[in-house]
Parts: structure tokens; sequence; C-alpha cells
């Protein structure tokens, strides 16, 4: 029966690997992405059943855990708003790092002389568990609005940083060469407040323009943590996933980065410099042209091309079916509709495409930046939807704003554009945007939504 046991615990664990890999490389693309991740939860599961039958341990606890844990799960997932999934992503982050924390503090304690190459994995989970746990803490403060996105920096903040990392890494050498000693304890637990430390340390001075590196970051922080725990439970499928995790993360925050023009280094220790005061050479010319929401339409009835661009104020303002439906009229109007995203954003990696994705916009209507500049001059009507950074013509023209080099899409080049925005308020970099001045530009201000349905009306109404 045991040999039955294992070798059903074995394919059990290679199917869940493979289904982690196929769902991870679905999740590129869009129009797979959703079949991804039930494949990936799917994994889990079998992962999760397989493990639980490998451990022969009392289910008195793990019964009520599952339970609590699955509809604590289930109810966040329905209620939470797509406005606060950047912050739930991190929250789920934290949770995992806190997880691999608990392992390798409760294996420790329960055995402090074990194999060294135990001891070391149990360092390595509690090291990266923790400042992901309180990293995404702050993580999550910053999105939800708890504390200030802005970066919190203060004299001397890389020496302190430094000096805290250096303690650990002296204070974790000292632990591992004799993990046993009188003072071994008291050692490790300093390690562990350090750990929770250097988390909030690293994060407080990423301001919001960031936190799509930092979110991927993080995500890849809980997924090196989880395969630390691998290893220290020994369990094949939690070092396999948590290897993948911590692989994909670090090549989505090098996405990210690329997509930003600068470097990870320059995200986690240098962050934006600008401070949002205009210097004489960025300072922004001409005057903002306002139009209403029936001169839009007017503009847009008229238009055979039109990009849509989405940005957070789409999210803030929940406008993504007001925005499908103003889309699918353009087309039934003669238009061609396409959808231009750029990798960060949003709050998050994917931000806007989970949003379009919710509203059913069609996956192929969906274009990256790369695609979409390169005709941008043919367009009749670039509509940019609560979108800030991202098409801040700053990047190409001033080179002495704080996102000189980052890639943009070049709104600004089409025949007319029409901001919808609340306000003349700058975005997560603190800039202000000479595109909302530009000659080509209109501003349609208010909240996205009812700017949307506003023209969604005037479009019926001429049917």
């Amino acid at each position: 029966m045991m040999a039955d046991n294992s070798l059903f615990i074995d394919f059990a664990y290679i199917a869940a690997s493979v289904l982690f890999i196929v769902g991870i490389k679905m999740l590129s693309r869009p129009e797979r992405a959703r079949r991804g991740n039930m494949l990936s939860a799917l994994g889990m599961l079998i992962a999760v059943v397989a493990s639980l039958i490998e451990c022969c341990i009392s289910f008195t606890w793990i019964i009520p855990g599952l339970i609590i844990g699955s509809a604590l799960g289930v109810v966040a997932a329905r209620m939470v708003q797509m406005t606060a999934m950047p912050q739930m992503v991190a929250l789920l982050n934290g949770f995992g790092g806190i997880a691999s924390l608990l392992i390798g503090w409760e294996n420790y304690h329960s055995e402090p002389a074990a194999a060294p190459f135990v001891t070391v994995a149990v360092l390595l989970a509690v090291l990266i568990g923790g400042l992901t746990f309180s990293g995404s803490m702050i993580a999550y403060a910053k999105l939800a609005e708890r504390i200030s996105g802005k970066p919190v920096r203060f004299a001397g903040q890389k020496a302190v940083n430094g000096a805290v990392l250096l303690t650990i890494l002296i204070g974790g050498a000292l632990f591992l060469l004799n993990p046993t000693a009188f003072y071994a304890y008291p050692l490790f637990m300093l390690i562990v407040l350090l750990s929770l430390a250097l988390g909030v340390l690293g994060v407080i001075p990423i301001g919001g323009a960031d936190m799509p590196v930092v979110i991927a970051l993080l995500n890849s922080y809980s997924g090196l943590a989880g395969c630390a725990a691998g290893f220290i439970i020994l369990n094949n499928v939690l070092i396999v996933a948590g290897a993948l995790v911590g692989a994909s993360g670090v090549i989505l925050s090098g996405v990210m980065c690329k997509a930003m023009n600068r470097s990870l280094a320059n995200v986690l220790f240098g962050g934006l410099q600008g401070n949002g005061k205009r210097s004489a050479e960025a300072e922004v010319q001409g005057a903002v042209k306002p139009i209403s929401a029936e001169e839009a339409y007017f503009v847009l009835e008229a238009a055979r091309s039109v990009v849509i661009v989405p940005g957070y104020g789409m999210a803030v303002a929940q406008a993504q079916h007001a925005v499908r439906e103003l889309g699918e009229i353009l087309e039934r109007n003669g238009a061609e509709v396409r959808y231009a995203i750029h990798p960060v954003a949003g709050r998050m990696p994917g931000h806007m495409n989970v949003l379009l994705a919710e509203a059913n916009v069609l996956y192929e209507q969906l274009a990256e930046m790369d695609d979409v500049n390169p005709a941008m001059e043919t367009v009749d009507v670039c509509l940019v939807i609560g979108a800030n950074d991202v098409v801040n013509p700053a990047a190409r023209e001033v080179p002495s704003s704080p996102i000189y080099g980052m890639p943009i899409i070049d709104a600004d080049k089409a025949r007319t554009v029409i901001v919808l925005k609340r306000s003349m308020a700058s975005g997560f970099a603190g800039i202000e945007n000479p595109l909302f001045t530009k000659d080509n530009t209109r501003m349609l201000f208010g909240d996205a939504k009812a700017m949307a349905q506003q023209m969604v009306s005037e479009f019926k109404s001429a049917a």
C-alpha cells in the first residue's frame, strides 16, 4: 500500500509540475490567460492533495484550515474591486512570504541540529520570507492609500539599509557555523526581525510610478521563499513551484524595467528623483482646450481609426464596460478600434489586460505599444482614458524629465487626441504632461465612466 501511495504521489507531483509550467506559459498571452490560470490552479490542487497524503499527518487542524481559508479566498475574490486588485496581489505575496518564514522558524525550533543543507534552507526561507511579508505589507498600504504612495527618504537611508543587510549576512554566517550554540536562537530571532525591517526599508523609498516593478519583484521573492521552504520539508513540487514563480517574477520585473527604460537597481535604490516641479526646460507651453461629450461624439463619429489607451483612471472610475460599449459602437460606425496597452499602465503588471478582459473586450483588439506606435500618425483619434505618464511626450522630448527615455505610447502623434481625465493632476511620476496642451489635444474633463456613457448616449441618440 505504501508503494502504491508513493507511486501515486510521484505521478501527482509530475502532473502538478507540468500543469504549473504550461499554465505559466499560457499566461503570457491574454487570450489564453484564463485557461492558464485554471491549469495552474488545478496543478496546485493536485499538489496539495498529494502532499497531504504523503505527509500522513492529522487532519484535525488541516480540514478546518482548508474550509476557513477557502471561504475567505472565495469571498475576497468575489468582493474585490478591480481597482483593488494590485493591493490584493501584494497581500497574497505577503502571505506566501510569512508562510515560508513560519515553516523555517518551526523547523529550527523543533530541530535545531538539522543537516547543514536544511539549516541553510531555513535561513533563506526566514530571510526572504520576512522581507517579502513586510515589503508586501508596505506595498499594500501604499496601493490602498493607507499611507502615502510617495517615496519616503531620509538622510543616510542607503547606509542604514546597507548596515541592516551586512548585519544579516554576518549574523547568518555565525548562525550557520553553529546553529546549536547558546547564542544561536537569539541570533536567529534577530535575523527574523532584521529581515522584516529590511522589507520595510526596501519598499518605503519606492514611489507609485515604480509599483508595478515592486509587485513583480515581491512575487518573485515569495516564490523563492517557497522554494527554500520546499527544501526544508523535502517537498519536490513546492521546490518546483517556488522556482517557477521566482524565475517568472524576475523575468517580469525585467520586462517592467525595460518598459520604463530603467535598471532594476535604479528602481530599488534610486527611484524617480523628480520632485514634481517644472524646470525651465520642461515648462509646459500652450493652453488646455476643453471639449464636451457632445463635441467628442462629433469627432469620434467621423473617425475611421481609433486607438484607445487605458490607464489607472479607467480602473478608478470602473469605466471598462462603458469603454467596451463605446468601442463596439465605433466599430459598428465603421471605425477600426484597437486598445493600446502599455506594460506599466496601472498599478500592477497586466492591470489593464485584466480590466478589459473582465469587460469582454476581444483579445484580438488588444495591441502592445510597439505594434501601435509605428502607425500612430495614421490614427484619426487617440482616446486616452485615465492614462498619464505612459503617454507623456516629455519622455521623448525633455532630457531633464525624470521619465526621459521611458518608452511611451505615442498618443500625441495621432491626428486628434481626446483625453478623458478628472482634472489636470499629475500621474504617479508627479510631473506635468505636455500632451494636454498640444494643438491636436482636447481635454474631456469628468469621471471616465460618466463621460464614456455620455458619448455612447450621443451615438444612440443619433442612430
